[in-house]
């Protein structure tokens, strides 16, 4: 009897926040701006920057004399080996860049993202198959509405013979018929 009163009392007190957290039954997260100590604002040692002077080359171009470097030693201005098809870090090996050159590594095609578009939309049309069949095996009407071609033009030819503006009456349209529910369901 003792063992079902304990059990009785527990489920009894299980309710209550103090008995639960006693009991380890409650998760507590820790909080993360708690956790974590800001570093205080601190200002730079100096702000004081060098104005750009006019007139000055930009440093970014180099001057008169790197770019002549550049041209007759075959290099930019990082020291990087430019060869005629393939640009290589300056620590590369001739067998390297002759390695590269014969895998076509700087062939650039120049429309290279209308070729992948094209073989995108291929494989999309490619992989239109029996799942797709079976998905979507009705038939969608074209959107919009089907003026019936010779009702409409014997109400074009009634209002102008009563002198009535051609843009007065109703339209004639071909209305589609109801399917059946199981219309086109074994149609091979």
């Amino acid at each position: 009897m003792a063992p079902v009163g304990l059990l009785a009392a527990t489920l009894a007190l299980g309710g209550c926040s103090g008995i639960t957290s006693a009991l380890g039954y409650d998760r507590t997260v820790p909080d993360e701006f708690a956790v974590v100590a800001r570093a205080p604002l601190t200002l730079p040692p100096t702000t004081a920057l060098n104005p750009p002077t006019p007139g000055a080359p930009r440093p970014q171009e180099g001057t008169a004399t790197d770019r002549a470097e550049s041209v007759v030693f075959g290099t930019d201005s990082q020291g990087i080996l430019l060869t005629g098809a393939v640009t290589v870090a300056g620590s590369a090996s001739r067998g390297e860049v002759t390695l590269l050159d014969r895998a076509g590594a700087g062939a650039v095609q120049p429309n290279i993202r209308l070729v992948v578009e094209r073989e995108t939309d291929q494989a999309i049309r490619d992989s239109e198959g029996l799942i797709d069949s079976l998905l979507f095996w009705q038939t969608q009407d074209p959107a919009g509405v089907v003026v019936d071609a010779a009702a409409e033009s014997r109400r074009l030819a009634n209002n102008a013979a009563l002198g009535v503006p051609l843009n007065e009456g109703d339209v004639p349209v071909i209305l589609p018929r109801e399917k059946a529910p199981l219309e086109g369901l074994f149609d091979f």
